[in-house]
């Protein structure tokens, strides 16, 4: 049994055995064909800087089968399910099986999950919507998956999920309803402008010590680091390596027949430490992550890169 005690820190390094486990069982399933329909909606403009997009996702998986996949660090999302539900886990933290609400917090690890034929509902928040529609600190949810139904700081959209879904589907009735369910539950921030300021400064790919950071933000260190904290998840400098990281993997991933040395981030000292922190991102080497099926997440990376222009939340701008 998982001590549910541990850490955000702690949950960083989790035991090598039992990813191995989890990546040989995706290896296994990653011949699994499916089909994906994906649609993303863009925020309303009232509150632009809240989200990163509203996508909604119909999988259909031949056979009543199951696909396996692996979603690279993120900020934290809320997804409803209606049809299969998803068995999931981040390392570290007790699994969520067949809930039709699961809630994330913003995540350093890769989060693993198995998943049949579904029609979904993903809402991905940006640390300011963080602030405004959980309100507890997200250094609190980092690298965790919840039940969204019975964890408290999710609770309140538990009627969300139980109204979403019509019959027949409609997607634009359907993103009304989650766009008017947000509104209603919207609060102010004080805190508002250092949080815009912090991840403007973020996403520039120029961007390469906390210094610079707080410096641009116009931020004390001790100040950044709380911020950072409370509604990014972590501290600034684990931030900053998450961004040249996904640079480096949302490049890979969106590139057909690339090679890690062609797209890896000039900000690695050399191939050593890109791996080095590929393993501490991934839990699993380039190489093995490579030869996994990818078959919900390349798709979606590839479609969100189309649309949207980025591939990746992380790398959105604010």
């Amino acid at each position: 049994m998982v001590d549910t005690s541990v850490s955000a820190d702690d949950r960083q390094h989790p035991r090598s055995e039992a990813v191995a486990a989890l990546s040989t069982a995706a290896a296994r399933h990653a011949a699994n064909r499916c089909n994906i329909d994906l649609r993303f909606f863009n925020p309303p403009v009232d509150m632009e800087g809240c989200f990163t997009t509203f996508y909604r996702m119909e999988l259909n998986v031949p056979g009543d089968g199951t696909v396996i996949d692996f979603l690279q660090p993120e900020y934290g999302n809320v997804r409803f399910f209606s049809g299969s539900a998803p068995d999931c886990r981040i390392m570290g933290c007790p699994p969520v099986d067949n809930a039709p609400f699961t809630a994330t917090g913003p995540s350093s690890l890769p989060l693993r999950f198995e998943l049949g034929n579904t029609r979904m509902w993903g809402v991905g928040l940006f640390p300011l919507g963080w602030a405004q529609f959980v309100g507890v600190s997200a250094a609190d949810l980092a690298n965790m998956v919840v039940d969204g139904s019975t964890h408290p700081a999710f609770a309140s959209l538990t009627s969300v999920a139980d109204g979403l879904f019509s019959d027949p589907p409609d997607d634009e009735a359907e993103f009304a309803t989650l766009i008017d369910a947000f509104r209603q539950r919207r609060k102010p921030v004080r805190d508002e402008a250092a949080i815009r300021a912090v991840h403007a400064a973020m996403v520039d790919t120029e961007m390469a010590t906390v210094t610079e950071l707080a410096d641009r933000a116009g931020m004390t260190a001790r100040s950044l680091e709380r911020l950072c904290r409370r509604y990014f998840g972590f501290p600034p400098k684990l931030l900053l390596r998450r961004q040249r990281f996904m640079r480096t993997l949302s490049a890979f991933m969106t590139d057909p027949g690339g090679s890690w040395s062609k797209v890896i981030d000039g900000r690695y000292h050399d191939q050593a430490h890109f791996v080095r922190e590929f393993q501490q991102f991934m839990l699993m080497g380039p190489s093995e992550y490579a030869a996994l099926g990818h078959p919900v997440l390349a798709a979606f990376m590839a479609e969100r890169k189309r649309i949207l222009g980025s591939p990746a939340q992380t790398l959105d701008l604010p």
